[in-house]
């Protein structure tokens, strides 16, 4: 888990290497005679930073991707608690009670015990016991009339998809990118700067401006993915809004068929 403090702390301490690199190898093996008269590095160079850099972007696009399918996840699971508790208004009052107590119980937990949990690696389980008190309202309700056996199906329907949003959530939550990708990148990311620091312009200037900024580039793609690869955890992280709406708008409704 990066903090904001880490990314720039990475990003500074990244950027000082490279850029040492450079000055450290221009003292002790000076740049003309790094060079033949006639360079046979450039198309290897191409090759290296072609290959690293569709590497990269698609690493990125990816974890983007993936971030934006937790979001998308989560705003199902609270659309789906809130479609609950408003089809429970079709139950028997004692499963209708229940049934609202259980959805208030379940978007508290989510807030209060799920994010934080989250938030620290481990795997959110407070939701998955109101969960199953849900499951067991509902399939223990006989209904006495056809619009009563009506609204059941349904509640059962948004239930079923509140359960499956949860599980993917909680997947999500854990999965990480595989160590093997991330040793690609890392080491696609070294070779890269290493080449454009030993075999860049040959102004001292101009090399050092083309090392600066590839290595920022690279380096910001890369935390990028890293703050990415957890949708829960640090500064870059899916907010939890949407069950907070879903928690207002129940109580809206609870105080609106309150009455004056």
């Amino acid at each position: 888990m990066l903090t904001i403090v880490d990314n720039i702390l990475i990003l500074i301490g990244v950027m000082s290497a490279s850029i040492l690199y450079m000055v450290t190898l221009n003292r002790f093996w000076p740049t003309k005679d790094r060079y033949a008269e006639e360079d046979l590095v450039g198309w290897q160079l191409n090759i290296l930073a072609t290959t690293y850099a569709v590497i990269l972007g698609f690493m990125f696009y990816t974890e983007w991707t993936t971030f934006t399918a937790v979001k998308l996840n989560v705003e199902m699971e609270a659309s789906a608690l809130q479609n609950l508790y408003r089809v429970s208004d079709g139950l028997p009052d004692d499963s209708r009670v229940a049934l609202q107590a259980q959805a208030h119980a379940y978007a508290s937990a989510a807030l209060n015990a799920d994010w934080p949990d989250m938030a620290a690696g481990h795997v959110p389980e407070q939701t998955h016991a109101v969960n199953q008190r849900m499951w067991k309202i509902l399939m223990s309700m006989r209904a006495g009339t056809p619009s009563e056996s009506n609204a059941q199906d349904h509640a059962l329907s948004e239930l079923s998809s509140l359960t499956q949003a949860r599980r993917i959530r909680v997947l999500q939550s854990v999965s990480r990118l595989p160590t093997i990708f991330w040793c690609v990148l890392v080491v696609g990311a070294v070779l890269t700067i290493l080449s454009v620091g030993t075999f860049g312009s040959r102004v001292y200037w101009l090399h050092a401006f083309q090392v600066f900024s590839l290595t920022l580039l690279i380096t910001l793609a890369m935390l990028a993915i890293a703050d990415l690869n957890r949708p829960f955890q640090g500064w870059v992280h899916v907010d939890n809004y949407p069950l907070q709406r879903a928690r207002q708008n129940m109580h809206e409704i609870l105080l609106d068929s309150a009455g004056p």
